[in-house]
């Protein structure tokens, strides 16, 4: 296990290096910077004196180098609409991204695993008919077009939770449950298809046999081994979850790390966009190891060679 783990710790490296190409290209992919931080009234010598102050004279590969060694010092530069240093105000919102993101999982979860347990064991009946349908549905739905008649709903016509903002449980449900339904879709149709091939096991009708109870028959033999896909799921999930935040933060206002994207992009603020990305493609990969690490944790059968 230790091999395993640092085996995986050394892959991490070459992945952030190709991560830090992409980051740097991010510039230059958006035209050109210093005319993005000009102003239209900025004369050839204005431009002349940021290019130099920017390193953009330098040859290609000694920019890449000055920005690496930026980057393992957590300077992605400064952001031109804060006026400050772009990582300290990614991390500043990583909070509630992370709290958004942990509510929608937990709806998920809530959701998803009883759904897939009854349509498993109430496989071909309209039960089973019924939330498999319903999970076809709820894929679908676009987090935008969910978001909005959640807000007609209950925010406009019940009056009954917020729309905007973040402070209280009530400003999280209705993000929460926006970002969720699409996750929790998935992993109902995976929990069933999982839950299916494992009450078919040997093991599964030799506990039957014993006479156990139905429910400790699935509840403590089945499930525990069915969750490793959906453990792989939910890991393959932190991409599609920082994804839905992009667009669930900017519909309810939400002060995350998805909606200070939207705005760095709007606004071409290439240093809050880099900063971003590669907080992002770091989470995603650590996300990545820890589902790994529970495999063995729910099998304990499985082996790290």
């Amino acid at each position: 296990m230790r091999q395993y783990l640092l085996k995986s710790l050394l892959q991490i490296i070459p992945v952030l290096f190709l991560i830090s190409v992409i980051v740097f290209v991010l510039v230059y992919c958006t035209g050109d910077p210093v005319s993005l931080m000009l102003s239209d009234t900025a004369t050839d010598e204005d431009r002349r004196i940021l290019i130099a102050a920017l390193g953009l004279d330098q040859p290609l590969y000694v920019q890449y180098f000055t920005f690496i060694g930026h980057l393992l010092q957590g300077d992605f530069g400064n952001s031109f609409r804060y006026d400050m240093p772009a990582l300290p105000i990614v991390m500043e919102r990583l909070p509630a991204t992370f709290e958004l993101a942990f509510a929608a999982m937990l709806v998920a979860t809530v959701i998803s695993i009883p759904l897939g347990i009854l349509s498993a064991t109430k496989r071909n009946s309209f039960l089973d008919v019924l939330f498999s349908g319903s999970s076809v549905l709820g894929k679908a739905m676009p987090h935008f077009w969910l978001g909005i008649m959640l807000i007609l709903l209950f925010a406009v016509e019940l009056k009954a939770l917020p729309v905007s903002g973040r402070g209280t449980v009530a400003h999280l449900v209705l993000p929460a449950f926006t970002l969720g339904t699409g996750i929790a879709a998935e992993m109902t149709r995976l929990i069933r298809s999982s839950m299916l091939e494992i009450l078919n096991q040997d093991y599964i009708r030799t506990a039957r046999s014993k006479g156990l109870l139905e429910t400790i028959v699935v509840y403590k033999h089945a499930l525990r081994n069915s969750m490793i896909p959906v453990v792989t799921i939910m890991a393959l999930q932190t991409s599609t979850l920082i994804g839905g935040t992009l667009i669930t933060e900017t519909i309810f206002s939400w002060p995350g790390m998805g909606q200070l994207i939207i705005q760095a992009v709007n606004t071409r603020d290439m240093a809050i966009v880099q900063a971003a990305v590669f907080v992002v493609a770091f989470l995603v990969i650590i996300s990545n190891l820890l589902a790994d690490i529970l495999y063995r944790v729910l099998d304990p059968r499985i082996k790290y060679n």
